[in-house]
């Protein structure tokens, strides 16, 4: 436990800690760029971008690269946004405490420390450069970021160990790989990724963030087992899911692979949470709120006798936490209109309720942690009374001030990611994308050009949402 600091230490934190005093949330902050993106106008959303010069060079550039990446997408600039994307992969790899910031985080909030992405945000650097190389048609380079998306997966959650994380294999990753593998006609390696697809959504997916299989991964798993000649595994799954495989007869046709992201992701705001504070025996106390049944015990006996009775002197503790907001999206269903069918797409990932998940094991985890930062602040402040009432009356004030959440969060992730394969005869097509809100459908038409035997992958990005859905 950290010593309780001199009248001069005092000051000198007392001066830093005004320095961090913010009272908007990042999604506030970033208002007019958010206002861009959702009415269409990515050019002047990059050029906000260009010119926010503190954002580009300070603790926030992890989250400029991140929309920077997005934007370059948005505008087919698909190199530029590999350019950003990679920046912001080799930072996330890079990064590490710096010492004075961490120390001063610990007496004021986390917004001093240059951000640190959660868990799916990481994952989902590599998804967006996955889909800029499809869209270069480096289908290699875009099975390489997929194999990535779920080995660093398994590096984040050996982390955890016994610790609470959802979060553990991305579904649509394996989806999206065997996608990439059965383009290149690799039907073997497309059913291994495709089955592993199917586990993650019956053991993780389906519980933790209500999303089930897709129709369309059930028909491929058993396509690419019949291809592959696996004819056990065939019968197995067509038993499994009551329905047969019948091979192609026009072997002139190809296939288009159309995703759909829908809307935009949750952004951050802030809650607190009450600690009634319990004296136990053997130099143990206690933070724990009863309502939503957290218990987390500290041994303080290797204090002084008057830092243990300073830290006795406090009753209960307010700690500040993120939230997400959601932000539901304008629509619910969509579907690929032919000349001849019609395409339903099915949603492969909830990006939604992954978030949500996500934040809610990772504040568990840190409960302790933050406790500790909120302890340290008011023991100086009952130190700080005891030396000078009114420097400890300002000390009290600065501490509510300075007890904040760190609200900076990727916020052009989409809500959700849907996909559907569309087979199409060798030749040009003229293709519609029907978004249906219920009051209406939203089209958007298209050009593929289709050879014999190829798969091609298109994305497609509704940036119609719903504002937040709690005032901030």
């Amino acid at each position: 436990m950290m010593k309780i600091f001199n009248r001069t230490s005092l000051f000198v934190v007392l001066c830093l800690m005004l320095i961090s005093i913010g009272c908007a949330t990042y999604y506030k902050k970033t208002q007019k760029f958010q206002e861009y993106i959702t009415n269409g106008e990515m050019g002047k959303a990059k050029e906000l971008l260009e010119n926010d010069k503190k954002a580009q060079d300070g603790i926030n550039r992890l989250l400029y690269l991140f929309n920077d990446g997005w934007v370059n997408w948005m505008l087919a600039d698909y190199d530029q946004s590999n350019t950003s994307l990679n920046e912001a992969d080799h930072m996330i790899e890079d990064q590490h405490k710096k010492l004075g910031l961490e120390l001063l985080a610990l007496f004021t909030n986390p917004t001093v420390k240059p951000y640190q992405p959660e868990d799916f945000e990481v994952v989902f650097v590599n998804y967006f450069k996955a889909l800029n190389y499809l869209a270069l048609g480096k289908y290699d380079d875009a099975l390489v970021e997929c194999r990535r998306m779920n080995i660093l997966l398994y590096q984040l959650n050996d982390k955890y160990k016994e610790k609470k994380n959802r979060y553990s294999d991305d579904a649509f990753a394996h989806v999206i790989i065997g996608l990439i593998y059965e383009a290149s006609n690799n039907y073997n390696d497309a059913f291994i990724a495709y089955r592993n697809a199917l586990e993650a959504y019956e053991k993780i997916y389906k519980e933790n963030f209500n999303t089930v299989a897709p129709e369309q991964l059930k028909k491929d798993l058993i396509r690419s087992a019949s291809l592959s000649g696996l004819r056990s595994d065939q019968r197995q799954y067509e038993d499994q899911f009551k329905m047969r495989y019948e091979p192609k007869k026009d072997d002139d046709s190809g296939e288009l692979v159309f995703i759909w992201q829908n809307g935009f992701g949750p952004v951050k705001a802030e809650w607190s949470i009450n600690f009634t504070i319990l004296e136990g025996q053997g130099g143990m106390v206690t933070f724990a709120n009863e309502e939503l049944g957290l218990s987390f015990p500290f041994y303080i006996g290797d204090l002084s006798g008057d830092e243990k009775t300073k830290f006795s002197d406090l009753n209960f503790i307010r700690i500040a936490f993120p939230k997400y907001l959601e932000r539901t999206p304008v629509f619910t269903s969509g579907k690929v209109a032919t000349d001849n069918a019609d395409y339903p797409l099915e949603m492969a990932e909830n990006v939604n309720n992954i978030a949500f998940k996500t934040l809610q094991d990772r504040m568990l985890r840190e409960m302790a942690n933050s406790l500790l930062r909120l302890a340290v602040k008011k023991a100086m402040e009952q130190a700080a009374r005891e030396e000078n009432k009114d420097v400890g009356a300002a000390i009290s004030i600065i501490n509510a001030l300075t007890e904040k959440a760190d609200t900076r969060n990727w916020q052009t992730l989409p809500y959700s990611i849907s996909y559907v394969r569309v087979p199409l005869p060798e030749g040009k097509h003229s293709l519609t994308f029907e978004a249906n809100s219920g009051a209406g459908v939203s089209n958007h038409t298209f050009e593929v050009d289709i050879k014999k035997g190829q798969t091609l992958f298109y994305t497609y990005q509704s940036i119609e949402t719903n504002p937040p859905s709690d005032s901030e």
